[in-house]
């Protein structure tokens, strides 16, 4: 008997953890009775209810695990080192808070029983916030011309991955894991399914403009290397400009045309032109040097603090 594994990984969802698991152990009981199934719940470490709801779920089904991470390692170490921890013939990765519809799991393992490796669910619909979505849009179709690796928009990690796939990211080192870029870099058999994002069932989103930025620093420093091409190519052709424009002057001065009084205008003005092109660059190679320090420290992804039913 094939052995599917349900990857929820949570954060301060005391109102939704009972429920999806309710509706996922739903899906498998009822729509999927072939199979042996696993679910692991792995939280981040939540300040609310969630762990004490999470204990007892675990306790009257002994299919449920969970992780306890011994802190918050961050929205994207969490579910790759959960995923990393199943044991089942494939894993499904879906979020706690029923933005992610449980039923079409089904339809997600019958693509994987059709030979696909990857089964991605992509947001071709959102009831989410409009102006939020069209910066997401904006920001995947940015990042898909500039990556050297094909990226795949508006998928959220959402989705089933066969055992070999898993067994790979297990051999991964990476202290900074970006499972989207991951999926497409890897170039497992991939199958999109299309479908519209609710809304969160309960509670509040984690999300804010500092976690989004985040995110897309990941990925842009990542799977980008025109942050750093861009800054070399705009200091070459403003050093050259700056230089042309002093030759220009040095001859004008030399044959006494320029008499007019221009004032200290120009020079201010280049000042700030220049000195706000090198802060952005700075700024933007200090992200790509943030990335490069994370990975050179290798720290673990997450450090457990207790599991239960493993």
């Amino acid at each position: 008997m094939k052995k599917i594994s349900a990857l929820i990984p949570c954060y301060n969802e005391e109102e939704n953890v009972v429920p999806i698991s309710r509706a996922v152990v739903d899906i498998f009981e009822k729509e999927l009775p072939r199979y042996d199934y696993e679910i692991i719940f792995i939280d981040n470490r939540s300040t609310d209810n969630t762990r004490p709801l999470l204990r007892a779920i675990c306790a009257e089904n002994r299919r449920i695990k969970a992780i306890f991470n011994a802190r918050n390692f961050g929205q994207f170490n969490s579910p790759f080192h959960g995923l990393r921890q199943t044991s089942g013939d494939c894993a499904v990765c879906l979020c706690a808070d029923f933005q992610d519809p449980v039923e079409l799991i089904p339809t997600l393992v019958r693509e994987w029983e059709s030979g696909c490796k990857i089964v991605s669910c992509i947001k071709t619909d959102s009831e989410e916030n409009k102006f939020i979505r069209f910066l997401r849009s904006c920001y995947y179709r940015l990042i898909k011309k500039m990556s050297d690796v094909e990226q795949i928009e508006h998928f959220t990690g959402f989705g089933l991955y066969d055992k070999s796939f898993v067994d790979v990211l297990r051999d991964l080192r990476d202290p900074l894991p970006f499972l989207r870029g991951i999926v497409a870099e890897l170039g497992f058999k991939r199958k999109n399914i299309p479908y519209t994002q609710r809304k969160r069932k309960a509670g509040e989103t984690h999300n804010n403009w500092y976690t989004l930025y985040d995110a897309a620093m990941i990925s842009f420093t990542s799977y980008t290397k025109i942050g750093l091409r861009a800054a070399a190519i705009c200091g070459f052709f403003i050093s050259m400009m700056s230089l042309l424009i002093a030759l220009v002057y040095f001859a004008l001065k030399l044959t006494h045309w320029s008499d007019f009084p221009m004032g200290n205008a120009p020079i201010l003005v280049g000042v700030f032109a220049l000195g706000g092109l090198q802060i952005f660059f700075i700024g933007l190679v200090g992200e790509y040097i943030l990335a490069i320090n994370n990975r050179v420290m290798n720290r673990p992804l997450v450090i457990e603090e207790e599991r239960i039913n493993f």
